[in-house]
């Protein structure tokens, strides 16, 4: 084969235009690019790790503002409470003095009751007295023919309901 001849004659330039091409690579990208591209992986890796401690500095500021959060809202919570029950101890207050002021008002009131009724009941009783007296004079008129005088009927109507 004529190729492979050929291979011995050309084989010192190949070697020769594959290490300059090789060189010419490496150079290029080894010393060009490759410094370029492992500075930006490290910025990279820089700005990562910066958002990371960054990311990590913002939980512990909301954990702790968290924390006094749940502090203000434990002692507002306890300030109503305290508010509510002052609140509901003035109420009871203001509740018992308006009940005493209309305990006073029931009771007074029920004593003028009680004061009517009994002047009623009295007046009633001299009412019944008197028409019982009047009755009695007007029985006994009717049955015995007798005519009894008024205040001898009246004392024994007044006996008779004080004996029963």
């Amino acid at each position: 084969m004529p190729q492979i001849a050929q291979l011995a004659t050309t084989y010192s330039s190949q070697v020769f235009w594959l290490l300059v091409c090789f060189g010419l690579v490496f150079f290029v990208v080894g010393l060009g690019l490759l410094p370029k591209v492992t500075s930006t992986v490290d910025l990279r890796d820089k700005q990562i790790a910066d958002d990371l401690a960054a990311a990590e500095a913002a939980r512990a500021a909301a954990d702790a503002e968290e924390e006094a959060w749940k502090v203000t809202a434990a002692r507002q919570r306890a300030e109503a409470q305290a508010v509510i029950a002052q609140a509901k101890a003035d109420a009871a207050k203001s509740t018992e003095a308006a009940l005493a002021v209309a305990s006073a008002k029931v009771d007074e009131t029920l004593a003028a009751a009680e004061a009517r009724i009994g002047a009623a009941r009295n007046a009633a009783l001299g009412e019944i007295e008197a028409v019982a007296a009047d009755a009695a004079q007007d029985i006994v008129s009717r049955l015995a023919g007798i005519s009894v005088p008024a205040e001898q009927a009246q004392a024994a109507v007044k006996g008779v309901l004080a004996h029963g």
